[in-house]
């Protein structure tokens, strides 16, 4: 033993019994025969969302058109609401973020106003390891600005096509930069970059800097106002649980409330003058003037629930259970699983402060056979190309034995080569 961890399967249902946050996984609603370990990309639906959602429906029933000013929480102000108990998590002033849209439409919302290219600062840094979505924007949002993004959208490379070296993302910030966009996290790795550092060394350069937080929002504490990043943008239906589509956030800091939002739209308008139908656009000095269109009620219903069940648990205890987690899988994966015939190999920073709440698993030759081998043993992790298998054990609701019943199929899978009853094709994977 080392590391503190065993290989003993009675070991894991010790860590169990002494799991302070275990009472939260009966809010939960558990696939059935599953091991579920997905949570990284779909959130699973606790009691506290459902119920969330039923209270909106009934509003809806018996209230029609008066639940946008008499509902429970009124409806008209309900995107306000959701920001300021969300704010917490990620270490937000309450009016500096808002439930709104979707990320990437959210992301377009923000450039559109910060990105404003000057004499010889013109360039844009994001990195080749980012999700494709977050490129689409920035090329879209450079060409808006009558700019080529081959020549103004300066991608950091990796050395080892897992990670990034924030030294070297600093080295790229040069005189002609006039934005930085980064994930928090990276979504194959898992590797969580120093978002503070970062922060700092770009506004020693007069550079705007925000962040793409889909992969660490609700599973690691973030502190955007301390650190004084400009913005962000993250989605809630990963570590939130808010369900599928549901609403994302967006962040801005307050020293931005008095800029133009430039995608503007009626939602974003001062709550006092929305109604006045005035065609001169007086959008609120906060988060939610970046609103778009009316929010999704029934689509953002679930996230009061959602949050209120993080803010329970305390997002603090969340990610102190998660770094045990993943730490616990990778000691396993490395004592049974990294030799001959097994060939496995972690993809993650070793270092659990540098790494997010899931494992990237890769296997050189077989990788996508192998998670096709554990879906059919009912476990539910998800594929990303080439190699890697992302296993992600989620504090509210996996537990230790069930991290350690995935190696052990894993570990079955080799020994009988059962992924050979599977094609190298594979079904669609999100």
């Amino acid at each position: 033993m080392r590391s503190g961890f065993s290989v003993n399967e009675n070991f894991a249902h010790d860590l169990d019994r002494e799991d302070p946050l275990s009472c939260f996984r009966e809010r939960f609603y558990l696939p059935e025969n599953t091991v579920y370990m997905d949570g990284n990309s779909l959130g699973l639906l606790s009691i506290d969302a459902e119920q969330s959602l039923l209270k909106i429906l009934d509003e809806w029933k018996t209230l029609g058109i008066k639940g946008w000013l008499e509902g429970k929480t009124p409806w008209f102000y309900l995107a306000e609401e959701i920001g300021a108990k969300t704010s917490g998590l990620v270490g937000a002033l309450p009016d500096e973020l808002i439930l709104t849209g979707t990320t990437t439409v959210n992301i377009h919302s923000l450039i559109s106003s910060l990105y404003q290219p000057k004499g010889n600062k013109t360039k844009i840094i994001a990195d080749e390891l980012d999700f494709p979505s977050d490129i689409y924007a920035l090329k879209g949002q450079i060409k808006l600005k009558g700019y080529d993004p081959d020549k103004e959208l300066v991608l950091v490379s990796s050395k080892d096509g897992r990670t990034l070296d924030e030294q070297n993302i600093v080295k790229q910030m040069t005189d002609d930069v006039a934005l930085v966009f980064l994930p928090s996290v990276l979504y194959r790795s898992g590797q969580l970059l120093d978002m503070e550092y970062l922060t700092a060394e770009a506004h020693k350069r007069d550079i705007i800097i925000g962040f793409d937080c889909c992969h660490s929002a609700g599973a690691i504490p973030h502190e955007f106002s301390r650190w004084d990043i400009d913005f962000a943008v993250f989605c809630s239906y990963k570590y939130l649980n808010g369900g599928p589509g549901c609403a994302a956030f967006l962040y801005l800091n307050k020293r931005h409330f008095d800029r133009e939002p430039l995608l503007a739209g009626w939602f974003g308008s001062k709550k006092d003058k929305q109604f006045d139908m005035s065609l001169e656009f007086d959008h609120a000095h906060h988060a939610g003037g970046w609103q778009i269109s009316s929010p999704g009620i029934l689509g953002s219903s679930t996230m009061e629930g959602a949050v209120n069940i993080i803010n329970e648990a305390g997002i603090q205890n969340i990610r102190e259970k998660s770094m045990k987690m993943t730490s616990y899988m990778i000691f396993l994966i490395q004592e049974l699983l990294t030799g001959n015939p097994y060939c496995f190999e972690i993809g993650s920073p070793l270092n659990p402060e540098k790494r997010s709440g899931h494992v990237a698993l890769e296997h050189k030759t077989e990788a996508l056979r192998i998670n096709e081998a554990l879906k059919a043993r009912g476990v539910v992790p998800d594929f990303r190309k080439p190699d890697i298998i992302r296993i992600a054990p989620i504090a509210l609701y996996n537990t230790y034995y069930e991290i350690w019943s995935v190696v052990q199929h894993l570990k079955d899978i080799i020994d009988n080569k059962e992924y050979e009853n599977f094609g190298s094709e594979g079904r669609q994977v999100l």
